[in-house]
């Protein structure tokens, strides 16, 4: 007879206090790790004065995140977390069907989370720390959350028949054409060699118009809507990955 309160294989596994207690201490030191990183910079952060401020002797954070190196990681995760957790908010706000909707919102939160996390995109998207090499085995599932996102609404539009090359195209070179179809086949999209090149333009230029404000590129005083200028970007993005302009 089947029990109904289920079986214990199908209960989450409870942590035990000591287990909980490490992991408290751990996100207390993530929390830290980023305020440190937003006053001193990646470059000179230090489990030394993390240590400081968490009330405990250097030695004693050794026990939870080993090195500067692992702690840049943990701060690289967590980042990369709450902002494909944003994203993901901001795309599932917008109705499914409506692929332009959500291809704006994607970039809107984008920006929104990197104006009020500077410090963490820098770590994200900036120069990279001297010494310090990620280990992709732990940081590419999060660090691509965003374009994996992007290029499922550019699939679903094209599966809709709402994508579409508008204007000229230029020839793609072999080897080009030969990475594009080999991106299609490890994401099976449904999307033409050329909208996947447009794709690839769309995702550095979403960034880079990010990063051009977050590191006040333009100037202080060039534009005084700089949120006007990004949606304008946008929209002209959404144009060249292919999606159809909003209706007025």
């Amino acid at each position: 007879m089947d029990d109904a309160r289920g079986s214990t294989a199908d209960q989450p596994r409870l942590l035990t206090p000591r287990q909980r207690a490490r992991s408290q201490t751990v996100a207390d030191i993530v929390r830290l790790g980023r305020q440190h990183l937003a006053t001193d910079g990646a470059a000179a952060l230090s489990l030394r004065a993390v240590a400081r401020d968490l009330g405990v002797v250097s030695s004693a954070v050794y026990r939870y995140v080993e090195s500067r190196d692992e702690l840049l990681t943990l701060l690289l995760i967590d980042a990369f977390g709450e902002l494909g957790d944003e994203v993901d908010a901001a795309v599932a706000a917008a109705p499914e069907g409506d692929h332009l909707g959500r291809f704006l919102a994607l970039g809107g939160a984008v920006r929104t989370w990197a104006l009020r996390e500077p410090a963490s995109y820098a770590l994200l998207f900036g120069s990279p720390v001297p010494g310090y090499n990620a280990p992709a085995e732990r940081t590419t599932g999060p660090g691509t959350r965003v374009i994996i996102s992007l290029i499922g609404i550019l699939d679903a539009a094209s599966r809709a028949g709402q994508l579409a090359v508008v204007g000229p195209s230029p020839q793609l070179p072999p080897t080009l054409a030969a990475d594009l179809e080999a991106i299609r086949r490890e994401f099976g999209l449904a999307i033409p060699d050329e909208l996947v090149a447009r794709g690839v333009l769309v995702w550095s230029s979403l960034f880079g118009a990010v990063s051009f404000e977050v590191f006040n590129q333009y100037g202080p005083d060039t534009f005084r809507a700089p949120h006007e200028l990004f949606d304008h970007h946008l929209a002209v993005l959404a144009g060249t990955a292919g999606l159809p302009a909003q209706s007025s």
